[in-house]
């Protein structure tokens, strides 16, 4: 099994649960937005070793046809990718090269190897400001920023190119804000820079790295007048994903699903949940609207529940005390942390 981005906050995750079922595990990543020191992590808890780590951009074939040479992969998680709203709207060129040109490149090297089984990670982010309430697959995508158009982007190559070639399967996961750690406190979520997203925010602001927390809009029209998200643990997520590579042979072609709890919850109820579940005051200040935000994005994840069974475990509490459980033990990040080694091309 081959994970892109392997090193990152879902990827990371996602190889404990690959381990922990018996899959050997194969990890690219550029550390672009990660680190090498959480592999030795993800071995520690899983009690195995990942089968080989290889620092290299996607985007570039030749190392990553290398990786498919040297390894029998099976199928592909596609994890790699920029991920925030923000900073996609700042630097939009560079969204469209890594977020699209890495999967076509993915692509070529699967398709060159005879690999043509994948689990691509989506966006909620593709449903654009499409109004209150429960979304699901249907919904039209009208992507608001470079991050989320990016990302239907890959949906509509990888569509197209399952109806025009029909051994491919693929398995497309629209995500509804994975947040949280793992139990152990050992792996969690450690953006590079300033977070662009909110848990970890909140998380460095109780453990005193960041002296307040931005809210971004207090004008929306909900109910505290802060955005709505519907908030995943991550660990549920990782679930889905070990659950889908089981589905592959269900349906040809290309089949969508959201993953969510189908609760929205305000900036300011994340606030309130982090600060009980950690003691300590968050302070904030309310600042304008981020570009390309919308004001709700909330899942109706039934279908994924009815074909696969999967549902979330995992509320908000469980969330907040994972991801304080992480910022505790590890107060600076991963810095300073054991690296295991990787290969470069």
């Amino acid at each position: 099994m081959l994970v892109t981005g392997g090193a990152g906050f879902i990827g990371s995750h996602l190889c404990v649960e690959l381990l922990d079922h018996g899959y050997e595990v194969i990890v690219v990543d550029d550390y672009s937005n990660s680190t090498p020191q959480v592999l030795p992590r993800v071995e520690r808890i899983a009690g195995r070793f990942v089968g080989a780590v290889y620092e290299l951009d996607i985007r570039d074939r030749r190392a990553l046809s290398a990786v498919f040479d040297r390894h029998a992969v099976d199928a592909v998680v596609h994890c790699a990718g920029l991920k925030a709203v923000g900073p996609s709207t700042r630097m939009p060129v560079e969204y469209y090269d890594t977020n699209v040109g890495g999967l076509t490149a993915l692509l070529r090297s699967m398709h060159d190897h005879g690999v043509h089984q994948l689990v691509y990670s989506s966006t909620c982010s593709i449903y654009g400001d499409a109004g209150r309430g429960p979304l699901d697959e249907d919904t039209p995508a009208q992507p608001t920023n470079p991050y989320a158009a990016s990302k239907w982007l890959g949906e509509q190559i990888l569509a197209d190119v399952c109806l025009r070639r029909h051994e491919y399967a693929v398995l497309c996961l629209r995500y509804f804000n994975p947040v949280g750690a793992h139990p152990s406190g050992l792996l969690g979520e450690d953006p590079a820079g300033d977070p662009d997203n909110l848990m970890p925010y909140v998380a460095q602001v109780a453990i005193g790295r960041q002296e307040r927390l931005r809210v971004f809009g207090g004008d929306y029209p909900t109910g505290d007048g802060t955005a709505v998200r519907d908030y995943l643990h991550v660990m549920d997520a990782v679930e889905a994903h070990r659950i889908a590579l089981d589905h592959f042979a269900d349906a040809p072609g290309m089949r969508v699903y959201n993953l969510g709890v189908g609760r929205g919850r305000s900036v300011l109820e994340v606030v309130a949940a982090f600060s009980e579940a950690s003691g300590r005051t968050i302070p904030y200040d309310i600042v304008p609207r981020r570009p390309g935000d919308v004001a709700e994005l909330v899942a109706d994840a039934s279908a994924v529940a009815f074909d696969w069974g999967w549902r979330p475990r995992r509320d908000l509490a469980d969330v907040c005390r994972d991801a304080w459980r992480f910022q505790q033990v590890n107060p600076h990040g991963y810095a300073g942390a054991a690296r295991r080694p990787t290969q470069k091309h």
